[in-house]
């Protein structure tokens, strides 16, 4: 087999369906091979599309996203998505062409030092200099992406490797030295967890990402009905407990409920799954959860006590350890008084806005969207404040329903994001909830969605701002609004001209039948909605406050 060929049958004994990317150069040899392959290729329009949109394919399957590009700027086209994939601990493999092996360093034509450049940026990477080698490290790719702590991994494969013929042999096992990710907690540091929990007065669970991950969910629920604790969850951790559950708290931090801020703080326990203590989760470091013990359960041992002391470290697989807690807790705590509290701080600082002024609020829009769905969809989402109105006000019920940037905040993500996550799940409808700025970003995958009849629905907060921007503008820059003032095109032209649907929405009463014509109607869909432009996202925690001093926004 050539090297491409190795490439194309390791794909496919990998499970992989699909493959998104762009043709160029050094990837010819590949794509000749893909002309008669099985394997389906979804051509987007912009190589920062296609990892979008393998990662939205894995965020929403849990499989491993795949995405392909030549060399040189199409290489550096995928770093954007690369990198949010290592924030998001997000299982793909980028696969990219580069300049013949003895060409390497010349400064040859669209030559790039790709591994280099991907270095800070992966979880690991490879430059494959001889075919006879390209099996194995395809083989290898697919495991670190996909266990332990997940992540990108990148191949920087030259033209000559992909054409040299040489004899294929699969590797059936992988056996990488050094890499041997821990998966039970150790049984000494469950025992002393339990200990913990079953003295608490006042716990709290703090799940993360990786619930969602290690495919936690259902554990998570039977601890937090065990123990009888609150739960709140981070921006990626929306949907890994169901938001309709008495015991959940809603997201925490910079935008996060403020009861959910003030139960962390006031806690004696914080049991934190999968998550990392990140800066808009803390806040102020020295006034986080002051009182609080910590027990932190992860998979990588390298987010543990990184920003915030932990009490005790358990490492492992998340579904696993919460499995061994469970058996070994033997005596619940009391939380009676702790959830009558945590109750009042529900009914007196509840997530509200204003209405009645004539203007379609925001926060309306997305729960008259969670109204005629009923949550019954996958939601992601662009960055700023339509991602945070986002995950405040509609209900996740079901993990892998709300796909966002968390760690990057990657301006542009949503709508690539959600045409991998509508190929992963086609039976779904999944919807893109989007700013007028970050629409923009990568709006030319519109010709993707209806060359392939992907038929996804983006609904755009037009407040014709860069809004979250503004925001801190007004709060903190006297509102001397520096270039956040967007122009935009008319969205349901421009949507027309692509071959797709657009909706114009001016007033609150067109908002419901909007949404409802919108997923009646079999093409992908714009609807461009005039939200009032000077909506803030309330609560919001200053930057290095403590999380229990938030701004509420409204008297």
């Amino acid at each position: 087999m050539t090297g491409a060929e190795i490439l194309l049958e390791c794909l496919k004994r990998e499970g992989v369906e699909y493959i998104f990317g762009y043709p160029g150069g050094q990837v010819l040899p590949i794509f000749d091979k893909l002309y008669d392959s099985t394997l389906k290729l979804i051509l987007t329009r912009h190589e920062q599309g296609a990892a979008h949109a393998a990662e939205g394919y894995a965020r929403a399957t849990g499989k491993v996203g795949v995405c392909l590009a030549t060399s040189g700027p199409g290489a550096t086209n995928l770093t954007t998505g690369i990198a949010d994939a290592y924030m998001d601990s997000i299982p793909m493999v980028a696969i990219t062409g580069q300049v013949k092996t003895f060409l390497i360093g010349n400064d040859a034509f669209q030559e790039a030092d790709v591994t280099g450049i991907t270095r800070p940026i992966t979880k690991h990477n490879y430059l494959v200099k001889d075919t006879k080698d390209l099996a194995r490290i395809i083989r290898e790719a697919f495991f670190i992406a996909s266990t332990g702590r997940p992540g990108p991994v990148l191949i920087d494969i030259p033209s000559d490797v992909q054409m040299q013929n040489i004899e294929f042999v699969w590797p059936e096992v992988v056996d990488i030295r050094g890499y041997k990710p821990t998966l039970f907690g150790h049984p000494g540091q469950i025992k002393k967890s339990a200990r913990l929990i079953s003295q608490s007065k006042k716990p709290i669970i703090y799940a993360g990402g990786g619930v969602i991950t290690s495919g936690a969910a259902q554990e998570l629920k039977v601890l937090a009905e065990k123990i009888n604790a609150p739960v709140t969850m981070t921006l990626m951790g929306l949907g890994c407990f169901p938001g309709t559950h008495p015991l959940c708290l809603g997201m925490l931090g910079m935008h996060g409920t403020a009861y959910a801020n003030h139960a962390t703080t006031e806690s004696d326990l914080i049991i934190a799954v999968g998550a990392r203590f990140d800066d808009r989760v803390t806040g102020r470091i020295d006034s986080f959860a002051p009182t609080a013990k910590v027990i932190h359960i992860d998979i990588d041992p390298t987010s543990i006590s990184k920003n915030i002391k932990v009490d005790i470290p358990i490492v492992g697989d998340a579904k696993n350890i919460l499995g061994q807690l469970i058996e070994e807790i033997k005596k619940s705590p009391d939380t009676s008084e702790w959830l009558k509290t945590v109750d009042s701080w529900k009914k007196k600082h509840p997530l509200k806005y204003k209405s009645g002024d004539g203007k379609i609020k925001p926060q309306y829009v997305i729960e008259q969207i969670y109204d005629v769905t009923k949550g019954d969809v996958i939601v992601t989402t662009e960055v700023g404040q339509n991602q945070m109105w986002a995950a405040q006000w509609f209900t996740y019920i079901y993990p892998r329903t709300f796909i966002s940037s968390g760690g990057l905040g990657t301006m542009g993500f949503g709508f690539p994001a959600a045409i991998g996550a509508k190929i992963g799940c086609p039976e779904k409808k999944v919807i893109d909830i989007a700013g007028d700025g970050s629409i923009q970003m990568n709006i030319q995958e519109l010709a993707t969605c209806v060359a392939n009849k992907i038929n996804v629905k983006v609904f755009i907060l037009n407040n014709g701002y860069l809004g979250m921007v503004r925001q801190w503008q007004e709060l903190f820059y006297k509102k001397r609004y520096s270039h956040t003032p967007i122009y935009s095109p008319d969205f349901v032209k421009l949507a027309e001209s692509y071959g797709a649907v657009g909706i114009r929405v001016n007033k609150k009463e067109q908002v419901r039948a909007a949404i409802i014509k919108a997923f009646d109607t079999d093409n992908v869909v714009f609807v461009d909605i005039a939200v009032d432009p000077e909506e803030n996202v309330w609560p919001m925690v200053p930057a290095g406050e403590a999380i229990n001093r938030m701004i509420e926004g409204l008297a």
